[in-house]
Formats: structure tokens, C-alpha cells, sequence
């Protein structure tokens, strides 16, 4: 990894640990029982199996069940600031007071983990090992990309690739109105990448066994 980015890692790291440490105090705990009562205008979407979203382009919608509550807490702020660009998740995210946010992220958190969890991930090639490398993914993602070094940093493990690329481009996309993720840390990883090397990664980190999945909701069993 470049000097500069490091140096750009570091900064925002501590940055945000500034941040948390100060503002802790502020973030309401979450209840999962409300967060299951609230969460109607989330299971239409995450409470399918397999569901597709067309925006920017077709593509799964991500599991978030089992993720960590504070990074599920730190996405919807993403998405209610305009730092990620959806319109429709701008949408909800705008409609959620503090309290709501973190009621639905312990509810979601609290969903259990597959059996397929336990699974040894399969041996990346040598091409992928050598883009996580340069990537330096594991840096912030963890152990298996399952173990985040920080709350806020999702769990990536068996997400959908199709939607992991939509993600890591997004974070490539500049001066769009409508699509793109604003984040100096990531910015700064995937631009040395091709498209065509993040949808090989993305793949690779679909393909590993992890603590993610899609709880259908009973409205729709």
C-alpha cells in the first residue's frame, strides 16, 4: 500500500476515533424487539431471499442480518447525510430518528449466525491473493473479512459479490448526483483498481463463509 494512502488511513482513523470518543455518549443503545417492530420498511427488500434492486444496476441487495450494529448504524447516517448516494435508502434513512436507527441495527445484529459460518474459506487464487494483498482488505475487514478491527467497518464474508462490486465501484464514482459513496478510506483503495479486478475480489469475498444471511421475515413464508 502507497505512502499516501496509509497516511490518508491513519488520518481518518484517528479522526474517527476522536469522533466516537466524544460523541459515544450520544448514541442511543438499541433494542431489538423495537427494531423488529420497526423494521416493515426494511423486509420488503433484506427479509427476500435473493431479491434484486435495478439501481445503479441489478444487483442482490445485501444481507444484514448477522452484520454488526454499529456499522449498520454508521450505513444509514451514510445514507441520510447524501455520503452514500440511493435515493431510496435516503429516503428511509431520513425517516429514522437516532433511536430508531440503532433499534433496527441490534435487531438485525441479533439474527443467528449460519451453520455455513464454520466452513473453511477456499484458497483465493493467485491473481486475487495478490489484489487482497494490494488492497490491504484485511487491514480493516479482519480475520477472513468476517471480523472487522472496527464496529463500524462491515463484515464482507459471503455477501453478494454482485452487490460488493456495485459497492466498490460506487466508491470509485465521482461527481454523480445520484450514485457513489463518499469515504476517504475506501476512495483511496479501490481507485488503483480496474473494474474489472474489484469484480474478481468481490467474487473471491462472496465465495467465503461468513456470518451473513437473509432472514425471511414471516409475512412472506
Amino acid at each position: 500500500m502507497s505512502k499516501q494512502i496509509i497516511a490518508t488511513v491513519a488520518s481518518a482513523l484517528a479522526l474517527a476515533a476522536g469522533v466516537s470518543s466524544v460523541h459515544a455518549q450520544d448514541n442511543p443503545a438499541g433494542d431489538a424487539a423495537s427494531g423488529q417492530k420497526k423494521a416493515a420498511m426494511c423486509i420488503g427488500c433484506h427479509g427476500i431471499p435473493n431479491y434484486r434492486a435495478s439501481f445503479p444496476e441489478i444487483h442482490q441487495v445485501p444481507m444484514i442480518s448477522g452484520q454488526g450494529a454499529k456499522y449498520i448504524v454508521s450505513a444509514l447516517n451514510a445514507y441520510k447525510k447524501g455520503e452514500r448516494k440511493h435515493p431510496t435508502m435516503r429516503g428511509i434513512a431520513a425517516s429514522l430518528s437516532d433511536q430508531d436507527m440503532a433499534d433496527l441495527a441490534a435487531y438485525y445484529a441479533a439474527h443467528p449466525v449460519p451453520a455455513s459460518a464454520a466452513a473453511a474459506a477456499k484458497v483465493p487464487s493467485a491473481a486475487v491473493a495478490e489484489l487482497l494483498k494490494k488492497g490491504n482488505c484485511a487491514s480493516c475487514h479482519g480475520e477472513n473479512m468476517n471480523k472487522p478491527i472496527d464496529g463500524s467497518y462491515p463484515k464482507l464474508a459471503g455477501q453478494h459479490a454482485d452487490y460488493l462490486f456495485v459497492a466498490l465501484k460506487a466508491y470509485k464514482t465521482e461527481n454523480n448526483a445520484s450514485i457513489g459513496r463518499g469515504n476517504a478510506i475506501m476512495g483511496g483503495m479501490v481507485k488503483p483498481f480496474t473494474n474489472a479486478e474489484l469484480k474478481a475480489m468481490a467474487n473471491y469475498i462472496g465465495s467465503m463463509p461468513g456470518d451473513l444471511s437473509t432472514v425471511t421475515n414471516a409475512k412472506f413464508r
